[in-house]
């Protein structure tokens, strides 16, 4: 019996703090070793990518693979999104289909949640801090949302070069998250927040790396290719740079990976992945003056943690359609 949930049931019972709550398990377990992570596969039919994104989480029971496709005519063409994301569920003891979930949703909460957990483990824990998001999209919500539910934030400032979309974003999200939230462009008011995080489609340097503040905590989201980079060399120079995984960051995050080609930095200065920060294995922040800096591609455990998640309180609940396959 499979178990069948659309993105409305997903939403239902997804809350980001319960999903950074499993990723540091996940976490955790990719530090220790019980967990599996293979290489994402890629298949380009005509017109498209197809990605297939597989996890093994031992202690948690989580066995998943995500599919997600990218197919640019799909809205003029077929009325369809460009990106869609489903994610398959199975049992890890008999290895049967025990669940298919929309993955957009999903994806985006668990991209929030990574940060969350970065910003819980490194960030100063100072009360009434100021956050900064660069970005007004979908993800821009899941980062601002994530860091409220760590840390006491009184107020947060939004830049997007669109300014509708950056007031659409303050409107939403004071609302949602009771607190102040504006719009701003004065770029040295964004860089004297205490937490910062880039969740934008930049192909370059959002803001001088040099200009930004000691004991800043920082969350670089929206890069995730190797031409393409949110954050300067400067800022990654100075910054204890943490990182979702090294294999990533060093094939696939612009990010690092320019930085490196310039010479402004070796692959030695990713500190930690944020696993071995998770069970202590090294320190996170060792002063209040220190820049801390996360960096995530997207790894298949959030997902696999995260789908495990979301079918467990839908079980609970009765949510879903049961279908015999």
């Amino acid at each position: 019996m499979v178990r069948i949930l659309n993105r409305q049931q997903v939403m239902t019972v997804l809350q980001m703090k319960d999903c950074i709550d499993v990723l540091e398990q996940a976490f955790a377990e990719l530090a220790t070793g019980s967990a599996v992570l293979p290489l994402r596969i890629g298949i380009r039919p005509p017109g498209g990518i197809s990605l297939y994104m597989p996890a093994y989480l031992q202690k948690m029971n989580a066995l998943a693979c995500k599919v997600v496709t990218v197919y640019k005519e799909n809205p003029t063409k077929y009325n369809l999104p460009t990106t869609i994301g489903k994610v398959l569920l199975q049992d890890s003891q008999t290895g049967d289909v025990i669940s298919i979930m929309d993955g957009g949703y999903l994806t985006a909460v668990r991209t929030g949640a990574v940060s969350g957990l970065a910003t819980r483990l490194l960030a100063r824990e100072d009360k009434g801090q100021t956050a900064t998001i660069f970005g007004a999209g979908v993800q821009a919500e899941m980062q601002l949302w994530a860091i409220t539910e760590v840390r006491d934030i009184k107020q947060a400032m939004v830049y997007d070069i669109i300014p509708e979309a950056a007031n659409r974003f303050a409107a939403k999200m004071s609302e949602k998250l009771s607190i102040p939230v504006v719009p701003v462009t004065d770029m040295d008011k964004l860089l004297d927040a205490d937490i910062i995080c880039t969740a934008s489609s930049s192909m370059t340097p959002l803001f001088d790396g040099n200009k930004v503040k000691p004991g800043t905590h920082i969350n670089g989201i929206g890069s995730h290719s190797p031409n393409a980079r949110e954050l300067d060399s400067a800022i990654v120079k100075r910054s204890l740079l943490i990182a979702d995984s090294r294999e990533a960051c060093l094939n696939e995050a612009g990010d690092i990976m320019i930085p490196i080609q310039e010479g402004a930095i070796t692959p030695d200065h990713i500190y930690a992945e944020l696993g071995e920060i998770v069970i202590k294995k090294k320190p996170g922040r060792t002063s209040a003056e220190q820049i801390t800096l996360f960096k995530s591609n997207g790894l298949a455990i959030q997902d696999a943690a995260a789908a495990k998640l979301v079918f467990d309180k839908a079980e609970n609940l009765g949510i879903g359609t049961i279908i015999d396959i």
